[in-house]
């Protein structure tokens, strides 16, 4: 697992983040959730990643799940805010959202990337990988390191239970922004926020000065 990447965090201590702490807009939650930490906690270890890239699916958004409306699939996106919202793409991959706005209205931030900053040994096995760099960055490998699947769509991720989001002290940095990728509708919206400088950011150079 030697990778100069790599900034491990053993026993870092991390505060669950409450419903109150989130922006109750959906372009701001996107924005604050970079820098806070996705962790998930497993009989025998804890996963944890420091969240350097998000995009925001706003209301009325042409690319987001919610724009048709309510439906079976996309139910966890009318939820209030801090609720996962976990779909199946491509036939392969899982993605993690987080619902945004309050109960009724479906909207969502996709968490694009991690820093991984615990357990990353069961990251690589459930990855296939020992490089770090391509533990988490994407939204698949995202979901695959950290172990989420459909049974954690609709998970209260300010809630007790074992996936949820927290804050830590870790280094400052700073966010940038730029047009989401891998979408075919509204492509022009700067609403893909990640850590500039950082290595385990997705998608390409230029959108990451």
């Amino acid at each position: 697992m030697a990778d100069p990447s790599a900034r491990p965090h053993a026993n870092l201590k991390i505060r669950r983040l409450r419903r109150a702490d989130l922006p109750g807009n959906t372009a701001a939650l996107a924005r604050y959730l970079v820098g806070k930490i996705l962790v998930r906690d497993m009989a025998r270890g804890r996963l944890a990643g420091r969240i350097v890239e998000t995009e925001a699916y706003v209301v009325g958004d042409a690319a987001g799940h919610a724009f048709r409306g309510l439906s079976r699939r996309n139910r966890s996106l009318f939820l209030g805010r801090g609720h996962a919202y976990v779909y199946f793409t491509y036939g392969m991959h899982y993605c993690l959202n987080v619902s945004s706005e309050r109960p009724g209205i479906g909207a969502g931030v996709l968490l694009r990337a991690l820093e991984p900053l615990e357990g990353l040994e069961a990251m690589a096995r459930r990855r296939g990988t020992k490089r770090v760099l391509d533990l988490a960055r994407g939204p698949g490998r995202l979901a695959q390191a950290m172990g989420v699947g459909p049974e954690f769509d609709g998970v209260d991720l300010c809630g007790d239970g074992p996936l949820w989001l927290g804050e830590a002290r870790l280094p400052r940095f700073r966010v940038g922004s730029s047009v989401r990728i891998g979408i075919a509708k509204e492509t022009h919206r700067p609403l893909r926020f990640y850590v500039r400088g950082s290595p385990f950011v997705s998608g390409p150079k230029r959108l990451n000065p």
